[in-house]
């Protein structure tokens, strides 16, 4: 049984608050954004973390990164592709082997297309859905056979899961679905003593978002959250840490919303009238 970390109270700020001590962490597409940066924070909290894409060279850099840093966990990389069972069933079996069991898992990697209702192809489709969704659920079916009492599981979600834009399907169906499925899991899993919950991040400036907000979009996206800025893979990476530390302990079957507060408003255009005004009065 996983017993509370003596440290649990809770991070100092520089993501070495040891909530993570001897805990061992998969991370699926973490060789860069946001996964790279769940995968930096939990070593920062003391876990052993296991790096996972495609991409060798990447993912191998930012295990090394982790290793030679001031962390007090270990990192390796194991490449996986996410629409392959078989090599889903070889990253949780090259984990075990390594460090005995796997005490949280985070299911990141993901892909999207921008296609609608009326002109996905099913190759749209399985590309998406095999990567996304049916890739989350087996990770997690493979894992929890290895997964100790106070185990997390932590899906990845959007917030295209609750409101959305034309031209992201079936990227925001799968989403609400991995929402359904992380509810799913928590029932199911809980009297194993197994946590399950998602994180719905919104604008998370990784490489993809700096693509689509070229030429001075950056500045008016930022202007449409209330919070003021568009969020960085560190904001995701908190919330992901503290949802697999023991001060989430009464947590499962959530989703929660990382968007800056951008899906509270009700209108786009009197919101930003009414920053400006508020920032040139304090000024």
């Amino acid at each position: 049984m996983l017993t509370p970390n003596a440290n649990g109270g809770g991070s100092n700020g520089n993501g070495s608050g040891g909530r993570l001590d001897d805990r061992t962490a998969i991370v699926t597409g973490s060789t860069r954004g946001i996964g790279a940066a769940i995968a930096r924070r939990f070593a920062g909290e003391g876990a052993n973390v296991v790096v996972s894409g495609r991409s060798e060279a990447a993912g191998e850099a930012v295990a090394r990164e982790i290793t030679n840093a001031a962390n007090d966990g270990d990192a390796r990389f194991v490449r996986v592709d996410m629409r392959e069972p078989e090599s889903i069933a070889a990253l949780i079996e090259e984990t075990v082997e390594e460090y005995g069991s796997i005490d949280v898992l985070v299911n990141n990697a993901a892909v999207q297309t921008e296609t609608g209702v009326r002109d996905a192809t099913l190759e749209d489709w399985s590309f998406v859905v095999d990567t996304d969704f049916r890739g989350y659920w087996l990770a997690a079916k493979e894992a929890i056979e290895h997964m100790p009492e106070g185990g997390s599981i932590i899906n990845i979600s959007s917030n295209h899961a609750r409101l959305t834009m034309p031209e992201i399907f079936p990227y925001n169906a799968v989403k609400a679905g991995t929402d359904g499925m992380t509810r799913a899991m928590a029932v199911e899993l809980g009297p194993l003593g197994i946590r399950a919950n998602s994180l719905n991040p919104g604008w998370i400036e990784v490489d993809r978002t700096r693509e689509e907000l070229a030429e001075g979009r950056y500045e008016e996206v930022e202007e449409l959250h209330p919070i003021g800025r568009i969020g960085q893979p560190g904001d995701v990476a908190g919330a992901a840490a503290f949802l697999a530390s023991d001060d989430a302990s009464f947590m499962t079957g959530s989703s929660i919303l990382i968007d800056g507060g951008r899906s509270a408003l009700m209108e786009d255009a009197p919101f930003v009238s009414y920053a400006r005004e508020i920032k040139q009065n304090d000024r």
